[in-house]
């Protein structure tokens, strides 16, 4: 079984939203207090292996659960964040302004979307698909991914019927943990 977590909250979390993406962001006081929280969930999980995504926000989770469970996290740049490209830092609100047609697709998303001058949803779905057969293909016992909102939903996006149209229909909260 894999088990994916999404790293703690960041201050581009917060209202008003940004494009993180690949921007290397750390955890601010609630989302320490939120990987805190997810290790004591996880306390008694019978896990066998930890991994996460290379950007901070999600090695300072996967830090505070393995301090907890007992492991070490490896790192894996395949769950990180989809890349925004020249969206990466904005307002949400800003680029739905400047851009509204652009904005009005990323809401629509699917496969055939792709950020402009960054990577596409099919892309982003293709490296944590890679990730996760690797890891699945590795067995024992359950293994953990902390990781990003973005790469939870393209991996759920593999089991529901709609693909990534169903990408924005997904909610995966700060430390939301989704077990596969």
């Amino acid at each position: 079984m894999i088990l994916l977590a999404r790293h703690g909250e960041t201050d581009a979390n917060v209202v008003p939203l940004r494009f993180q993406g690949r921007l290397d962001t750390v955890l601010n006081a609630t989302g320490r207090r939120q990987a805190d929280e997810l290790a004591e969930r996880l306390r008694g999980e019978e896990i066998g292996a930890l991994y996460c995504s290379d950007l901070t926000r999600a090695r300072q989770t996967a830090d505070a659960v393995g301090r907890v469970i007992g492991l070490e996290p490896t790192v894996d740049a395949r769950f990180a964040e989809g890349d925004r490209g020249r969206w990466e830092g904005r307002l949400m609100d800003d680029v739905a302004r400047a851009e509204p047609e652009a904005f009005a697709a990323w809401r629509r998303a699917g496969a055939g979307w792709r950020f402009p001058g960054g990577e596409s949803l099919q892309e982003h779905a293709d490296r944590v698909a890679a990730g996760l057969a690797d890891i699945t293909r590795r067995g024992g016992s359950a293994a953990l991914v902390v990781c990003h909102g973005g790469s939870i939903r393209v991996a759920l996006c593999r089991t529901d019927p709609r693909g990534l149209d169903a990408f924005h229909d997904l909610a995966v909260p700060n430390a939301a943990l989704v077990r596969l």
